[in-house]
């Protein structure tokens, strides 16, 4: 019976510390695209394209921590809407301005690899992590979509306090970068050329751990 008892206790208290080295980290905030807005463009077209530019950024990774490096998975998403009017050439009316409604949507997801001092034991956490995966670009204009995906780098770094011994929370500064080559616009592929996509972005996120 007493060794039964301790062979309980011994499994008990590894399963305890492979639990303790999860960890699952959803954030949410604002979001700001870096690429350069073309030249060319009216005042309208500009301000209809700089909606367009920042909007909401959320993620979510899920981490397996050896020591103070954690190994896992990453998904993040940005999404903007923008309204405006654009400027066409009619041959009847000559110049009109036309109304004009755009939803984007970038979404992200890779493996990924975090440095934290999530196991010291100090209330003030900091951490940094970097991603590699695939970031596809959706964009949709009245009855005209596009579609995209390439390559994509995510990165970030974060400071949280430690509410209890497994949460945290804090403010995280992160980067999610891509860029599109060709796209397909309702269903056809289309070279890009020089006027490539770029999706790269800014966030600045209120971030949760849950470590267990």
């Amino acid at each position: 019976m007493i060794k039964k008892l301790m062979l309980l206790g011994a499994v008990s208290t590894s399963l305890f510390s492979f639990a303790q080295k999860f960890s699952f980290v959803p954030s949410v905030g604002y979001a700001w695209r870096v690429a350069e807005t073309p030249s060319g463009f009216s005042k309208q077209e500009k301000d209809y394209i700089k909606g367009l530019k920042s909007g909401l950024h959320f993620d979510i990774s899920a981490y397996y921590h050896i020591n103070k490096v954690g190994i896992g998975l990453k998904f993040s998403n940005y999404s903007a809407s923008s309204n405006g009017m654009i400027t066409v050439n009619n041959s009847q009316r000559g110049t009109i301005s036309v109304p004009i409604s755009t939803t984007d949507n970038i979404t992200f997801i890779g493996t990924s690899i975090m440095y934290s001092n999530y196991s010291e034991p100090t209330k003030h956490k900091l951490f940094v992590d970097g991603s590699l995966g695939i970031i596809s670009y959706t964009t949709k204009t009245g009855n005209v979509k596009g579609t995209g995906s390439s390559i994509g780098l995510d990165a970030g770094l974060g400071y949280q306090y430690a509410l209890s011994e497994h949460i945290f929370i804090g403010p995280k500064l992160s980067m999610t970068a891509g860029t599109l080559t060709k796209m397909k616009i309702n269903g056809t592929t289309m070279e890009l050329g020089d006027a490539k996509e770029g999706l790269t972005r800014v966030s600045l996120s209120g971030v949760a751990t849950f470590h267990f």
